[in-house]
């Protein structure tokens, strides 16, 4: 009895979850496997990386404060079923976690996009990640947190955002390093506005790559307007 009146106390003081958050919104999946699948987006606030291309930047500062109730009230009050949690990078935040699990309780068919610089084990098996590796020309290499391929399972997909010829050249060898075609889907996605998505099409055919390429289908049709 002791023991439990122990746990009880316990539970009773561990902090409750809070998450700052950006935004949250209802749109279509712009990327990966679920394109264009009306989804709910949870936008985190904060990113340890500062990538050349990002498109985020504005979820860098700011956002609310909010419990992980409010989170979940603000997501069941769309008639959605799939569920993207999103940033900035969100696995910055802890209470990212238990979000993704509860998310996953609830029966939403749940979807992470990170960049893959911090460590992705403890993300419930249940979520389907979208891992970002970082090219050289992203100005983000380093952050690449190679171990986490380890971690990945076979319904996962790896992205590779490409800048220039010396990415795409890159990221074909990594394909072969880590043998990922034969594991995970990878993604190919030229720089919207930067490379040209024919021409990465073109190097894609012509080496035989096992790739899918993918536009970002949302800012072909709203353009650069935040939450969409």
């Amino acid at each position: 009895m002791a023991s439990e009146a122990q746990d009880n106390r316990s539970d009773e003081a561990a902090p409750a979850v809070r998450l700052r958050v950006t935004e949250i919104f209802h749109s279509l999946q712009g990327e990966s496997r679920t394109v264009g699948i009306p989804t709910i987006f949870i936008r985190l606030t904060g990113c340890p990386l500062r990538c050349g291309y990002c498109d985020s930047a504005y979820a860098f500062e700011g956002g609310e404060w909010m419990s992980l109730d409010q989170v979940l009230f603000n997501v069941v009050s769309y008639e959605c079923r799939h569920v993207t949690l999103t940033g900035g990078e969100p696995l910055a935040q802890k209470g990212a976690f238990p979000l993704l699990s509860r998310l996953c309780d609830l029966g939403y068919q749940v979807s992470l996009e990170t960049s893959g610089a911090i460590d992705v084990s403890k993300v419930d098996p249940r979520v389907v990640k979208v891992m970002d590796l970082k090219t050289p020309d992203s100005g983000e290499e380093s952050k690449n947190r190679y171990e986490n391929i380890q971690w990945l399972q076979n319904n996962d997909q790896i992205k590779f955002v490409i800048c220039s010829r010396e990415d795409y050249d890159w990221a074909r060898d990594k394909l072969t390093e880590y043998d990922l075609p034969s594991q995970y889907e990878v993604l190919f996605q030229a720089v919207h506005n930067d490379l040209d998505a024919k021409v990465l099409a073109e190097w894609i055919l012509e080496d035989h790559l096992p790739v899918r390429m993918q536009i970002q289908l949302h800012k072909y049709l709203w353009g650069d307007v935040a939450g969409k």
